[in-house]
């Protein structure tokens, strides 16, 4: 595991100790993490590169057909975060669920009105899996499990 500092002070070793210990809901966590990875990996958060989130935003509201998460029935959904022909984020509670399957599940039902992007990511703070969705291709699904994941990046 690296000591190096990438922009903005989140080393790998720091991250890991911070996630690690988390508890919170995902409303609590979901935006802290993904600005503490975009720190980590010397990337722009929604709001340093997208201050309008007409590009790149947290929360990105979505008209959906059925409702969004699991026993809703409305017709507007939120993604945790997105970035416009880049990919859409979808957190859930650290821990609450065996699989990550329901936030996959909801990311797909905002997948055309996120313009399609060619990632599709979820994440409950210890899980993360990547599932590609390039046109004409395959879906492939990329998983990283735990935080000795961050350390061997």
């Amino acid at each position: 595991m690296s000591n190096a500092t990438p922009s903005g002070g989140m080393t790998p070793a720091k991250f890991i100790a911070k996630w690690s210990a988390a508890e919170l809901s995902e409303r609590a966590a979901s935006q802290e993490h993904f600005i503490d990875l975009c720190r980590l990996l010397g990337q722009p958060t929604p709001a340093e590169h997208d201050s309008t989130g007409a590009e790149y935003a947290f929360e990105k509201g979505v008209a959906v057909t059925a409702g969004a998460s699991k026993g809703a029935a409305g017709d507007r959904g939120f993604a945790d975060v997105w970035w416009r022909g880049k990919f859409g984020w979808e957190y859930k509670r650290k821990d609450k669920y065996k699989s990550l399957d329901e936030a996959y599940r909801q990311l797909c039902q905002y997948h055309e009105a996120l313009e399609n992007p060619p990632l599709l990511i979820v994440s409950d703070i210890s899980r993360t899996e990547i599932r590609t969705k390039f046109s004409g291709t395959a879906t492939t699904t990329i998983c990283r499990s735990g935080m000795a994941a961050i350390a061997s990046a």
